[in-house]
């Protein structure tokens, strides 16, 4: 076990930040699924990944854990997928280009939009609660959310820009680099430091994250879990 914030980050924002949305047993816990698949346990201790098995077979849904180092065998369970993500910090941001379109503030009316958008470009898992983890913000076209981006993950002194997606009817027009810029900055406001995760062989994106001022931190490992 490491001790940076970010190096168990799941850990680390659902028992502090974030605890509310925690469900808890023993040494584990995983998010209630309205919120994200995520869960962690305190350490690799055999009560610990009993409590983290109890909670995959009793609540819907499969569980991401996301650490620095491989998950050992859970009891009960079955790796369904194993991948490797680039995490990322912002240093310096680019400056923000000015833009044509309103950034608008998305809430719960939202949801249902937020949820068939996120569907459609599968920017990483979104439910019906999941806008609340953070701030999230997007553009609109005659009424209709085409792009959006917000907030995720929060342990102390970070955020997570997460959700990031735009409609394949509207992409080249420059919504998703300027919303994560939005947020970004909104977060560097707080006095609070942006990181986010990539799937290790995504060029396209992590050239992106790059060229607004995000830069590698070191890689994590996500391991899905489902009941065997």
């Amino acid at each position: 076990m490491t001790d940076h914030p970010l190096d168990r980050v799941i850990w680390n924002a659902f028992t502090t930040r974030q605890a509310h949305v925690a469900l808890v047993d023993g040494g584990a816990f995983r998010v209630h699924p309205d919120f994200g698949i995520f869960a962690a346990t305190a350490d690799h201790a055999p009560e610990s990944l009993a409590a983290l098995g109890r909670l995959v077979q009793t609540h819907p849904g499969e569980v991401g854990v996301v650490e620095r180092f491989d998950l050992p065998p859970v009891p009960g369970t079955q790796v369904t997928k194993r991948a490797v993500l680039n995490q990322m910090v912002a240093q310096t941001l680019a400056r923000p280009k000015p833009v044509d379109f309103e950034i608008q503030p998305l809430g719960d009316a939202d949801s249902p939009q937020m949820v068939a958008l996120a569907a459609l470009t599968a920017p990483g898992p979104f439910f019906s609660r999941t806008h609340e983890l953070g701030d999230f913000v997007g553009v609109k076209v005659d009424g209709q959310l085409v792009a959006m981006a917000g907030e995720r993950l929060q342990p102390e002194g970070f955020t997570e820009v997460s959700g990031v997606c735009a409609h394949p009817d509207h992409r080249g027009k420059g919504y998703a680099a300027m919303l994560m810029l939005h947020v970004a900055g909104r977060i560097v406001d707080r006095g609070e430091t942006p990181f986010l995760h990539s799937f290790a062989d995504n060029a396209g994106a992590i050239a992106l994250y790059e060229a607004l001022g995000f830069r590698f931190r070191c890689e994590q490992v996500l391991t899905m879990l489902a009941p065997r």
